[in-house]
């Protein structure tokens, strides 16, 4: 299984190195990946995690302000970078051809894309939500090389799950995990309020190829129960 940790904008300096001190004891079998703030990135000293980027520009390096290029993140030893998370495709208004290009621009510093992908409250209400993960895909993806194509984790993280307390049902999420395999052959992660609290619920569906979590991520003594029961 797969534990991916995103810690959004949270945890300063001081904050971050206590908190990784707490980590690094969590004792667990699975594979555990870290994605701290970009300004945390140079201070992760670990044996155990896989480093990992929240986002990473569609450009090179240039003069492109503010942003962070794949080759800085590469220079940084990161090995997995998150794009198209639900938060940035909506308050930075990301569209699918903006993540294609990441994506791009990830794999030519052999940096592996955790994808993520979800419907909308209203869209699900509608009876969309294949029709819009499939098109997030579909751009993202079908362009790729196979073998690197094959390479990406994708990460099913319905919008309105995401931070509510509030999970799909066991057969929602393998319908919806059936249908992105029908279609690729890739690792399939659940993300959207799981915790240790539902994980004994949500380890029933046999699809889940591992989890990104947000709020537990911040909690390692939480976290250290959550792997425990998975």
């Amino acid at each position: 299984m797969i534990v991916a940790l995103n810690n959004k904008c949270n945890l300063g300096k001081e904050e971050f190195i206590k908190y990784l001190e707490e980590l690094n004891n969590i004792k667990t079998t699975h594979k555990m990946i870290l994605a701290p703030t970009f300004i945390n990135i140079p201070n992760v000293k670990t044996t155990t995690l896989d480093l990992a980027a929240q986002n990473v520009s569609c450009d090179t390096n240039g003069a492109h302000t503010g942003e962070v290029s794949a080759e800085q993140l590469k220079s940084y030893d990161v090995k997995y970078c998150i794009v198209g998370h639900s938060e940035r495709r909506e308050k930075q208004k990301e569209t699918n051809e903006e993540i294609k290009l990441k994506i791009e621009k990830l794999f030519e510093q052999d940096i592996i894309p955790i994808l993520c992908c979800g419907e909308t409250k209203e869209e699900r209400l509608e009876g969309k939500e294949k029709e819009i993960i499939e098109e997030e895909l579909r751009v993202a993806l079908d362009s790729l090389e196979e073998e690197k194509k094959n390479k990406v984790i994708i990460a099913y993280e319905p919008i309105w799950s995401i931070g509510t307390g509030l999970i799909p049902t066991n057969e929602q999420i393998e319908e919806i995990n059936k249908f992105i395999k029908s279609k690729y052959n890739n690792k399939v992660l659940y993300g959207g309020s799981a915790n240790d609290s539902n994980i004994d619920e949500l380890k029933k569906c046999k699809t889940i190829d591992g989890y990104l979590l947000g709020g537990l991520s911040l909690k390692p003594g939480n976290l250290q129960d959550f792997v425990n029961k998975l």
